[in-house]
């Protein structure tokens, strides 16, 4: 890449460095909160994956839209949430963006295209495909993603959908992220065959690239998004990734199904941010002083917005059916 091409693109890579930190950082805190019984439910961490929800997301306008999972954070972030009130979503608050009704496997965010986090295992894929199929009958030229889990080529929903996309030619693009594990067993005992081959058995053109590579995920999306605006999808992309928890911040005893030193090898030699971070000192992009100064600047961010977020207000026991019924006599007039 030449020097000109990268003091060009400078800005777009330091804020997909950033993207990454902000969902870092906001996992550690979600972890504490969960930790130390300030949070209700369970949450599952996307610490290690994020160079797939930034390299794709950043590819993205914001009248694109994704679907997201029960690992949903990552994509909430990287598709333009604030972490104020992401943190009030998690702690049940008013301000949250479901006003505290999804917690955090339904959170959504519809004014950056976020249709939702689902907690069902490839829930979403319906919603996706039929975003992407409205975009096509009105005429928008609009991108959806959907973003699943290794776990979820099981379902056969996938297919389902995958055949109408094929079909119509639909622009939307399945984004699996294979971490290697379906809940607490290996991807390779449940998964036979290639994942990518599920998708070229529709037609569907079928991708594999490294998911800790931020750069490598975003060029590839780019392409394949700019292909979709001119009504040649669905694609399919299987990303190699990895997540540094267990299953969920409950799973803390994962020596039965995987190594302490798998997950050392994960951490230390390829972690997405590390990665990216000395690749943007090399490059003269930004200094190691300017880097840290960034993170510091992310850290106090989110220990803000927690802070808010636990002193903030829930919503009104009235609510209980707000945006859950609908006044039916009301539609029909």
């Amino acid at each position: 890449m030449s020097r000109a091409k990268k003091k060009h693109n400078a800005e777009d890579y330091l804020r997909m460095y950033r993207q990454m930190v902000r969902i870092r950082t906001f996992e550690d805190n979600a972890n504490q909160l969960y930790l130390s019984a300030k949070m209700p439910g369970l949450t599952h961490m996307y610490s290690g994956e994020e160079a797939v929800a930034v390299g794709i997301c950043e590819a993205l306008r914001p009248t694109d839209r994704i679907t997201s999972t029960h690992r949903g954070h990552g994509h909430c972030v990287a598709k333009g949430a604030e972490f104020k009130q992401m943190f009030c979503e998690l702690l049940g608050k008013e301000e949250g963006y479901c006003r505290g009704k999804g917690g955090s496997m339904h959170i959504a965010d519809q004014s950056n295209g976020n249709l939702g986090a689902n907690a069902i295992v490839g829930g979403s894929m319906g919603i996706a495909t039929g975003s992407a199929f409205s975009a096509k009958m009105l005429g928008r030229n609009e991108v959806t993603v959907c973003f699943f889990g290794d776990g979820a080529t099981a379902q056969g929903l996938l297919y389902e959908v995958m055949n109408m996309a094929a079909l119509w030619k639909l622009p939307v693009i399945y984004a699996c992220e294979n971490n290697g594990y379906s809940e607490y067993t290996r991807t390779a005992e449940i998964a036979a065959g290639s994942i990518t081959a599920r998708a070229e058995a529709f037609g569907i053109e079928a991708h594999k690239v490294d998911g800790q590579d931020v750069l490598a995920v975003n060029e590839l999306t780019r392409k394949l998004v700019e292909r979709c605006r001119k009504g040649e999808g669905p694609f399919f992309m299987e990303l190699e990734t990895y997540r540094y928890h267990g299953h969920h911040v409950g799973d803390i005893n994962r020596e039965y199904y995987r190594s302490k030193e798998e997950e050392r090898d994960w951490k230390e030699n390829r972690d997405p941010i590390i990665r990216f971070r000395a690749w943007l000192a090399a490059e003269g992009i930004a200094t190691e002083d300017e880097i840290e100064a960034m993170n510091a600047e992310i850290k106090d961010d989110a220990a803000a917005a927690v802070e808010y977020a636990l002193n903030a207000k829930y919503p009104a026991a009235s609510e209980v059916d707000m945006h859950v019924f609908t006044d039916v006599k009301h539609v029909m007039a």
